[in-house]
């Protein structure tokens, strides 16, 4: 089941970024998500704006924010995207446990539009093969607020007609 977060959520939200994060260690992915990202604030404010959703079996097991409107760190890519046309980012997508988890966001997304916009670290080895293989493709390089650079993905329905 996919449910919009609540704030009850937050202290179960919080473990699944840690242990996102040792994923993220354990595949060789050492900077992702450092100095203390994501704040418990940031979650707080994504759960208030309603865009943080969780991804729930027996307890949750993922989460992820799901932006609408333009975002700023997309205006300017080294590439280019498919489509101005309007887009949901995704963001801020962690796992604790469970399997096929990430794809079951991205279908989640892809219910609610047909073009998504999504960026990870380069060494994010285990995103990037899940984005390639659930029809994200490879655009350019974006830039974060703090200068530093992600890779940048686009999902267009029926991009291949």
């Amino acid at each position: 089941m996919i449910r919009k977060a609540k704030i009850e959520d937050l202290k179960e939200l919080m473990d699944i970024f840690e242990s996102a994060k040792m994923i993220m260690r354990k595949s060789g992915n050492m900077t992702q998500w450092s100095d203390g990202y994501p704040q418990k604030e940031l979650i707080e404010q994504d759960i208030i704006k309603g865009q943080l959703y969780v991804i729930e079996e027996d307890e949750i097991e993922a989460c992820f924010v799901l932006q609408t409107g333009e975002d700023p760190t997309y205006a300017y890519i080294e590439g280019s995207w498919l489509s101005n046309s309007p887009y949901i980012t995704i963001h801020r997508i962690a796992k604790r446990g469970g399997h096929d988890i990430f794809k079951k966001a991205l279908s989640f997304a892809k219910e609610k539009i047909d073009h998504l916009r999504i960026d990870t670290h380069k060494d994010n080895v285990i995103m990037r093969h899940v984005l390639e293989s659930n029809g994200f493709m490879y655009r350019g390089i974006i830039y974060l607020l703090d200068g530093d650079p992600r890779l940048a993905y686009e999902y267009l329905k029926d991009q291949d007609k």
